[in-house]
C-alpha cells in the first residue's frame, strides 16, 4: 500500500495536480526545497524533508536527502523482519513512492547542476522496486494515479516498468556529465552516450524490422535531427539515413551546392554560383537514379527550383530555407517531406558511432577538406588551375560515396558515380557506364589507391584528363607510368576517403 511519498522534482510539470490527488488518497507527502515551497503555496499538505529527518539542508543545497531516514525508508525490504526491526529501532518510516527528476544538467551543463541526492534516491527506489514505486517522468503521473485510485497500490509490473525507466534516466544523466567532463572527447576506457527518443518509426530498413529514432541532447550543428519538418509524411528509417548523407555533402561547400541522394549515395551533385543551376545540373547528372531520391540544397529553395521539383518524384527536399512561393508549390505534393535546416555550419570534430553485433565503433567523423596545397603532382603532365579546382570538387564528393568508389566529374558536376563495389575495376566500369558519352575532358577521383594499372588502361581511351587519388600502393610507380603513357595528369592527396 502507498502510504508515504517523497517528492523532489526539478521539472515541476504536473506536480501540483499529482500531489493533490495523493492528498485525496491520504498519502503523506515529504518534499524538498523548491518543490516543498511550491506545494505549500498551493495549499497541499506536505512535510519538509528537514523536518522529517531532523537534519537541516546545508552546503548551499548540496546536502538534503542523503540521510538514513530517507534511504532506510526507501531501501528496507518490507517482508524482511531484520530490516523492519532495524527501521523501527531507528525510527525510520517507510517511503513507498519516490517521485524525483534531476537538476537540469541537459539544459544548463555545469558542476552545480550535477545532482547527487536525486540519482541516489532514484537508484535506491528502483533497486527496491518490489516494494517502492519510482517515478522520473511526468508522463507517468496519470498512470500511477489511475492505479492508486483503483487498487491503493501499484502492480509489480508497473513498478518494474518504472524502475527500468529510472535506471535509464540516471544512466542517461550520468552519460551527459561524463561527456561534459571529457572536453577533448578522448576514447576513454569506459564510455556511454545519452540519447533521447524522438519518435517511433513505422518500421526499419524493411517492414519486418521495428525501429525508433533517438537524438543527442546537445547537437553541435544543423542536421536531420534538428531540421524542421514543414510538410509531408513522417520520416522513415531510410529517409533519415539518406537525409543525413545528403546534408553532409552540401555542408562541405561554401558555394551554392545541390546533392541528389539515393540509398545513401549521391547520384548527382553540383556546385555553381547560382543555386538553381546547381540543382538542375545535379538532377540532370543521373535522372534515372534521381527518381524517388532526396534533394539537398545548401541555400534557400526558391520558386524556380520548386516548380521543377513539383514535376518529378522526390521523397524529400532539404534546404536551409524555403521561400513562401516554394513552400506553397511543394506543399501541394501531399507526401513530399520538406526539411528546413537553417544555415549549415560545420563542427570541426564530431563523433561517428556505428553499432555492430556485440560492440560499438567510435571514430571522428571524416571532416577533412583537402586543399590545393595538400596535393602532390606525381605525373609528367601537370593539371592546370581549372583541373585542380575540378579535382578538389571531385574529392569533396567522393568521400561521401560508399567504397569502393570511383567518381567522374566535369564543370563541378558529377558525370558518373561507381559506388559500393568489391573491386575498383568494377567501380570504374560502373562510373564509365553512367557517364556514357560525356567523358571527354572529365576528371576522375578514386577514394583509395589503384592497386594495379588496369583501371588506368580502361580510362585512357575515354578522354579522362586528370585523376585524384590518395596514393600509397606498392605499385604506385606502375600506375604513374600508365598515366604518363597516356598523358593523364595525376595528383595524390596522401589521405584515403573510404566510406563503409
Amino acid at each position: 500500500m502507498i502510504k508515504r511519498a517523497l517528492i523532489s522534482v526539478s521539472n515541476k510539470e504536473g506536480i501540483i495536480e499529482l500531489a493533490r490527488e495523493l492528498n485525496k488518497l491520504k498519502v503523506e507527502i515529504i518534499s524538498t526545497g523548491g518543490t516543498y515551497a511550491l506545494l505549500k503555496k498551493n495549499k497541499i499538505k506536505v512535510q519538509e524533508i528537514s523536518e522529517y529527518t531532523g537534519f537541516p539542508e546545508m552546503l548551499d543545497g548540496r546536502l538534503k536527502t542523503l540521510h538514513p531516514k530517507v534511504h532506510g525508508g526507501i531501501l528496507a525490504i518490507r517482508g524482511n523482519k531484520k530490516h523492519m526491526a532495524a527501521a523501527k529501532k531507528h525510527k525510520i518510516q517507510m517511503i513507498d513512492l519516490v517521485i524525483v527528476n534531476l537538476y537540469p544538467f541537459e539544459e544548463k551543463p555545469g558542476i552545480e547542476n550535477i545532482d547527487i541526492g536525486g540519482p541516489t534516491m532514484v537508484r535506491a527506489a528502483a533497486k527496491n522496486h518490489q516494494d517502492v514505486g519510482v517515478v522520473v517522468d511526468p508522463e507517468d503521473y496519470s498512470l500511477i494515479i489511475k492505479e492508486l485510485k483503483e487498487k491503493k497500490k501499484l502492480s509489480l509490473d508497473t513498478k518494474k516498468y518504472l524502475a527500468q525507466k529510472a535506471f535509464a534516466h540516471t544512466g542517461y544523466y550520468d552519460s551527459l556529465i561524463a561527456d561534459y567532463l571529457n572536453e577533448e572527447k578522448k576514447f576513454t576506457k569506459e564510455i556511454s552516450f545519452g540519447f533521447k527518443k524522438a519518435y517511433e518509426l513505422r518500421y526499419g530498413e524493411n517492414p519486418h524490422q521495428a525501429a525508433c529514432f533517438y537524438t543527442e541532447p546537445h547537437i553541435p550543428e544543423p542536421c536531420v535531427a534538428t531540421a524542421k519538418v514543414l510538410g509531408g509524411k513522417q520520416l522513415s528509417y531510410n529517409n533519415i539515413m539518406d537525409a543525413d548523407a545528403a546534408i553532409n555533402i552540401v555542408r562541405d561547400f561554401a558555394e551554392p551546392a545541390c546533392a541528389v541522394i539515393k540509398h545513401a549515395n549521391p547520384c548527382g551533385a553540383s556546385t555553381n554560383k547560382d543555386i538553381t543551376t546547381a540543382f538542375q545540373q545535379a538532377y540532370n547528372a543521373d535522372k534515372l537514379s534521381a527518381f524517388g531520391g532526396i534533394i539537398a540544397l545548401n541555400r534557400e529553395c526558391n520558386e524556380a527550383i520548386a516548380l521543377k521539383i513539383s514535376k518529378v518524384f522526390a521523397e524529400i527536399v532539404i534546404a536551409t530555407k524555403f521561400s513562401a512561393q516554394a513552400l506553397k508549390i511543394l506543399s501541394a505534393k501531399k507526401n513530399l517531406r520538406l526539411l528546413e535546416t537553417g544555415k549549415l555550419t560545420r563542427t570541426k570534430k564530431i563523433r561517428d558511432l556505428r553499432k555492430v553485433v556485440g560492440g560499438l565503433l567510435v571514430q571522428d567523423l571524416d571532416r577533412l577538406l583537402v586543399e590545393k596545397k595538400d596535393l602532390k603532382v606525381v605525373t609528367r603532365a601537370k593539371p592546370n588551375l581549372e583541373q585542380i579546382k575540378e579535382l578538389l570538387f571531385a574529392w569533396r564528393i567522393i568521400k561521401h560515396v560508399k567504397s569502393n568508389a570511383i567518381l567522374i566529374t566535369k564543370n563541378n558536376t558529377t558525370v558518373g558515380v561507381g559506388c559500393g563495389q568489391v573491386s575498383r575495376v568494377d567501380a570504374t566500369d560502373i562510373a564509365l557506364k553512367k557517364a556514357g558519352k560525356n567523358i571527354f575532358g572529365c576528371v576522375l577521383a578514386s577514394d583509395a589507391y589503384f592497386p594495379f594499372r588496369d583501371s588506368i588502361d580502361k580510362l585512357a581511351s575515354e578522354g579522362i584528363k586528370a585523376i585524384i587519388q590518395p596514393g600509397g600502393s606498392i605499385r604506385d610507380a606502375e600506375v604513374i607510368k600508365a598515366c604518363d603513357e597516356y598523358g593523364i595528369a595525376m595528383v595524390f592527396t596522401g589521405n584515403r576517403a573510404f566510406k563503409h
